[in-house]
């Protein structure tokens, strides 16, 4: 009698459950019992993760070299010509100069689009982002010097913020000549002015951005367009020009009295703490939000603490940008009692639920469903209270439908009231641009509507992610290039992502695929084509269904430590929280990356092929993506081939 015996490994994928007994997709049967007028092809597809990427990076390129798959291209001496780190570093930043500080605040909806998540958990690809970013930066690594004569074009970057900076990087590496403008003392916008810290320390973000003006890059700090210098000013000067302003103006609470002294914007807020004129806050801080903006503001306003016998207007005029607090140093803190509130439930708010769980293990209150309604004044005017009211929250059609429950109001005591509900583009001075809604409209080129020579991206068109700003800066940074070449501006692909290039590893490998010419009978035998290889990702984004998931194993996660404060440790305390991988722990979790529509050279196809016809391409001419090669005499489309490959990379189809 057999017994059943429980197995201790987590069952992760089963291809077919119980019960299962049709096949799913009718062109896929096989109709002449063994064989099929189909035939394996080889099929570049884009993964989930980086067709949810913002930025374009090439994720599965990147993870694929710090697994070990692709193998940075060898020097005269038969050496590597780099390290892997700087190879995938350098991959990575083709894409976005930002690693270090995207691998700390990106909220990665790249891993939310991971197909892994069907297996057991998503690749920690932010994770293996800041390990890069961190190494290069402790490695001292520099951009190449493009390789490109100057193009004496002279273009203009209203703008040292995510997008401002990502357009001038590209367009450096183009050959023009690049200058900055920008209103502050420092180059970064939100990324210095609106996010704390001890999110993004300092000395990593000012070595990335010096990077980029290593590359020649000039700045023109303190001088806002529109108001030092005007618009007309700046066009004759300049061949083009890019509008990456950001929206560094909060919204106000669209509410009575909003307008009392210790009632401020999160925009504000964030940037007189960046800014070092705010020390302290009152003991009583309510933050009207739900985002990552008004988690930042209540975990700040946490750290800060009150100090006692302050006087209380000081708070708000260090808001103002009118007081500097050099004696707030020496002063006593007590903690803050923040309280944070938003219209939709906690579990609902558009915050990044880790962030969520860090501020409410700091001691901060959060309270959802409910609505700001009034303020309550003093005498003399300040704010003593936030009425606020019940209310359920959601989205119609795209728009914020709010319906308050009657008779629910109540007061929240407060010292200082922090809108973080939203941003606005301050456009003093440049109205022309102003589409009436308080962005500027632009099309998939961020070609400014109507403005010849005009470009624009990042929050100035929607406020939205820093990564989905370098984004745009850099297809903007295409745009521009084509425009002072006096190209025609190309319709942008469906999937607008780097790519891995078969082509440009295959010149690495020191192979050449020659031009062809007609007439043309097959190229199985010719070195004009990559022979069976279709490169379909500027279109086609791969779904987990077309992966052989039962190929990977039950791998956890390689996660980051955090340091989690309490309401004690927190006071005070400004120290970067989020710790990184090691080497050996960035491999790792790079290797439990799918390789999603490319090969990662894994032999099932070779070793399940019945007729011997899947074989391995020669050494000599072999490289990332042209590892295995099909001998049509013998294959008979049984379509095993496909079954088993995990990354979805043989698809059946020739013949077709």
């Amino acid at each position: 009698m057999s017994a059943t015996i429980e197995t201790p490994q987590k069952l992760t994928f089963r291809r077919y459950k119980d019960g299962d007994s049709r096949i799913k997709r009718w062109n896929e049967k096989i109709f002449q019992a063994s064989y099929s007028y189909k035939c394996p092809t080889y099929i570049q597809s884009t993964p989930p993760c980086q067709g949810s990427c913002p930025a374009g990076e090439d994720i599965r390129g990147y993870l694929a070299i710090v697994r070990g798959t692709e193998k940075p291209p060898v020097g005269a001496n038969g050496k590597p010509a780099m390290p892997w780190q700087e190879y995938a570093w350098r991959r990575l930043t083709e894409a976005n100069p930002f690693p270090s500080v995207m691998g700390r605040v990106c909220p990665a909806p790249c891993e939310s689009g991971c197909n892994r998540n069907e297996v057991e958990d998503h690749v920690g690809i932010n994770s293996v982002e800041h390990f890069l970013g961190e190494y290069a930066i402790a490695n001292n690594l520099k951009y190449n010097k493009p390789n490109v004569q100057p193009s004496g074009k002279k273009v203009a970057i209203m703008g040292g913020g995510p997008a401002g900076l990502s357009c001038a990087y590209q367009l450096a590496l183009k050959g023009h000549d690049v200058t900055v403008f920008d209103e502050h003392e420092q180059l970064g916008g939100m990324m210095r002015y609106g996010i704390p810290g001890f999110r993004t320390p300092r000395e990593v973000l000012d070595a990335e951005i010096q990077r980029i003006l290593d590359l020649g890059v000039k700045t023109r700090l303190k001088t806002r367009v529109g108001t030092d210098i005007s618009m007309e000013q700046v066009r004759k000067e300049f061949d083009a020009v890019f509008l990456g302003m950001g929206a560094q103006s909060g919204r106000a609470l669209p509410i009575a009295d909003a307008a009392a002294p210790n009632v401020v914007t999160a925009t504000a807020f964030l940037k007189a703490f960046n800014e070092g004129r705010l020390q302290h806050v009152g003991k009583r801080v309510v933050v009207v939000g739900g985002g990552d903006t008004s988690i930042d503001v209540a975990t700040v306003a946490r750290r800060l603490g009150h100090i006692k016998h302050a006087n209380p207007t000081d708070a708000e005029a260090a808001i103002a940008g009118h007081l500097a607090q050099d004696v707030a140093t020496i002063s006593a803190k007590e903690g803050a009692e923040v309280t944070l509130t938003s219209v939709f439930p906690v579990e609902k708010m558009q915050a990044n639920k880790h962030e969520i769980e860090q501020a409410q293990a700091e001691g901060i209150t959060i309270t959802g469903g409910l609505a700001p309604v009034g303020i309550v004044r003093d005498a003399s005017g300040r704010a003593t209270a936030l009425r606020v009211i019940q209310c359920e929250a959601k989205f119609v059609g795209g728009k914020l439908e709010i319906k308050n429950v009657e008779g629910s109001e109540r007061d929240l005591p407060a010292d200082l009231i922090v809108s973080a509900i939203g941003q606005a583009v301050d456009f003093t001075g440049l109205e022309a641009f102003n589409n009436g809604k308080g962005a500027v409209t632009a099309d998939r080129n961020y070609v400014v509507s109507g403005q010849s020579g005009v470009f624009a991206g990042g929050d100035v068109i929607r406020p939205h992610l820093l990564t989905t700003a370098i984004g745009h800066g850099s297809i903007a940074a295409d745009g521009i290039h084509n425009f002072l070449l006096g190209i025609d501006l190309e319709k942008r692909p469906k999937i607008d992502a780097h790519q891995f290039d078969l082509m440009r590893k295959m010149a690495e490998k020191g192979l050449e695929i020659k031009e062809t010419h007609e007439p043309l009978r097959g190229t199985c035998n010719s070195n004009v084509a990559v022979h069976n290889f279709d490169n379909r990702s500027d279109r086609y984004i791969i779904p987990h269904d077309k992966l052989f998931l039962g190929h990977f194993g039950f791998t956890p996660r390689n996660k980051r430590g955090v340091i989690t404060l309490n309401k004690e440790s927190a006071l005070g305390n400004f120290d970067d929280r989020l710790g990184k991988l090691n080497e050996t722990e960035a491999v790792a979790e790079a290797k439990r990356c799918m390789s999603c529509g490319m090969c990662f050279e894994c032999d099932n196809c070779v070793v399940y092929c019945p007729q011997t016809a899947v074989y391995r391409v020669k050494k000599s001419e072999a490289t990332l993506g042209r590892y295995v090669a099909t001998d049509y005499d013998k294959c008979i489309g049984c379509h095993i081939c496909a079954d088993v490959c995990p990354t979805g990379y043989i698809q059946m189809g020739l013949g077709e």
